[in-house]
């Protein structure tokens, strides 16, 4: 391997995203990563792609979600990865009077910025998706919103990077990093040393234990999210499923503080919400998923979160009531401590920056937060949406005598 112009830790969604759009650029670029590529968050997610379009004025978060929409649909359609993509839409299920004043709330507000989003009666929702329940109030129809299998296009985006030149090492551990006097980075891994002259960190929850290696402290915490699936059934489930019961929620109550990231489900053992999202895919699984727990780097599931999510998941769709749980699994989020992504370059260098913290949206936003960076990096412009993504307001040098995170 020779040693790269710019070298990228971490092979999942955002990782390879930034690889195939610097190697598109002309950049000579590798990617490394202690396990496989799509190892870790983005491989185990559920798939769903959230959007509402543009709008008339997109911000951060219109900018990553419809742009990332974009990239996926041009790896499937254009570039020929089939990673099961469908701009499905999506349902949000509303429970109760409090919920459906909330969503009206959000309609009148986010149509008038131009974004795509309605609110239907139970009657119309089941026109779309005739398995949801006739008991609820409401449910908000997002048609932008779309799918597709996270392991699958992770594994796309590495595989369009190499044809485009990049290189990507799977199981090649990261064990030290120091800058050259030259403005570069001598990296040692567990194969070896490598030369770069920038370097991106794109190692999701791990992210906390790379910017120790280098003086930094980059406020990024694991939180686990936890799923299950049934066995394969016929097609039952059309669109992405959730709920507005924690968007309400969040919406008075955000909590974080402290060494806590806002819009958690739990605070340590008591549950504050109940979180929904779900879909079918192809191969005739039925998956949910939903809370969101700081407790370290354990990705164990739990039972009760698992069974509290099924309960919920079988309010919206009755049938899954009677539908065993085939496989449950978990996995470790990255969750910025203020609650907003870290994309851009890091305080301290020139040649160093980072694009994560991306909490549990990181799949349906990270192929767009890596096309940004790669922009910014090719360019030394800083685009002006990445504003309130920009690593410096919360970066900082790491207190001394301060150790990794695991």
């Amino acid at each position: 391997m020779r040693d790269p112009e710019i070298l990228v830790i971490g092979a999942g969604i955002a990782g390879t995203s930034t690889a195939y759009h610097l190697a598109g650029l002309g950049h000579r670029v590798v990617v490394l990563d202690r396990r496989e590529i799509a190892g870790e968050a983005s491989g185990v997610n559920a798939g769903a792609i959230e959007s509402m379009g543009w709008g008339h004025a997109p911000d951060l978060q219109a900018t990553l979600t419809a742009g990332s929409l974009e990239i996926f649909q041009s790896l499937q359609l254009d570039e020929g990865h089939d990673i099961e993509f469908r701009r499905s839409g999506g349902l949000q299920a509303i429970h109760n009077a409090r919920q459906l004043e909330f969503a009206r709330g959000r309609v009148a507000d986010l149509t008038r910025r131009g974004f795509r989003l309605e609110l239907l009666d139970t009657r119309a929702a089941r026109a779309l998706e005739p398995a949801a329940s006739e008991l609820l109030s409401g449910f908000l129809h997002s048609p932008e919103r779309g799918q597709a299998d996270p392991r699958l296009a992770t594994r796309a985006f590495a595989e369009a990077a190499r044809r485009r030149g990049a290189e990507i090492e799977e199981r090649r551990a990261v064990l030290r990093v120091a800058q050259r006097g030259d403005g570069g980075w001598r990296v040692e891994t567990s194969r070896g040393e490598l030369v770069a002259g920038a370097l991106v960190i794109a190692a999701g929850a791990w992210s906390r234990d790379i910017g120790a290696m280098l003086g930094l402290d980059i406020p990024v915490v694991p939180v686990r999210g936890q799923m299950w699936a049934t066995w394969p059934l016929p097609p039952r489930i059309f669109q992405v499923i959730s709920s507005v019961e924690s968007a309400l929620h969040w919406s008075r109550e955000p909590g974080g503080g402290g060494d806590t990231p806002p819009q958690l489900t739990h605070r340590d053992a008591r549950r504050l919400t109940r979180h929904l999202y779900g879909r079918q895919t192809r191969s005739g699984e039925v998956i949910f998923g939903g809370d969101r727990q700081a407790v370290g780097f354990n990705a164990v599931p739990d039972p009760a979160g698992i069974e509290v999510n099924r309960r919920h998941a079988a309010e919206v769709l009755p049938f899954l009531g009677s539908v065993a749980v085939g496989r449950t699994w978990g996995g470790l989020m990255p969750f910025s401590l203020d609650g907003r992504p870290l994309i851009g370059r890091l305080p301290g260098s020139d040649s160093l920056y980072m694009v994560g913290g991306m909490a549990s949206s990181g799949f349906g936003r990270g192929p767009m937060a890596g096309k940004l960076l790669a922009e910014l990096i090719h360019t030394g412009r800083m685009p002006a949406v990445l504003a309130e993504a920009d690593p410096a307001r919360c970066v900082v040098p790491r207190r001394a005598g301060a150790g990794a995170t695991t």
